[in-house]
């Protein structure tokens, strides 16, 4: 079955900590953040867009609003769960899913890095 798969990018500052990691990352640091929002659709609308990527940005942006320049452990659900990068990816794609999903649009997954080199791709 064909589908077309969506995707943009951008990033945001945030603080972090592992606990119970045995090594430097315990210690609070920070990252610009990463992000690769993919969505995917088979059916294109009467105009031949699958969504218009202005709306991909705004809903994205929003969703990392409470995120962008604060310390993650902080931050409800990473106050009692680790913010390990796995984790941020699995709660912003749940995020994105409630906004984005409909009967012809869905997340199909994200990507998120804490460095240029090392990211994680989160897809149920």
């Amino acid at each position: 079955m064909a589908y077309y798969e969506l995707m943009i990018e951008t990033d945001f500052a945030a603080a972090h900590s592992l606990r119970g990691y045995p090594g430097d990352c315990a210690r609070l640091h920070g990252h610009n953040w990463r992000v690769e929002l993919y969505v995917a659709c088979e059916a294109l609308d009467d105009i031949g867009l699958a969504v218009d990527y202005k709306i991909l940005k705004q809903e994205l942006k929003a969703a990392l609003a409470d995120w962008d320049h604060y310390n993650l452990n902080d931050v409800p659900p990473f106050d009692s769960i680790n913010p390990s990068s796995e984790n941020v990816a699995r709660v912003l794609y749940e995020r994105m899913a409630k906004r984005l999903n409909d009967e012809r649009l869905r997340v199909s997954r994200i990507a998120i890095g804490e460095t240029c080199t090392a990211k994680v791709i989160y897809r149920p």
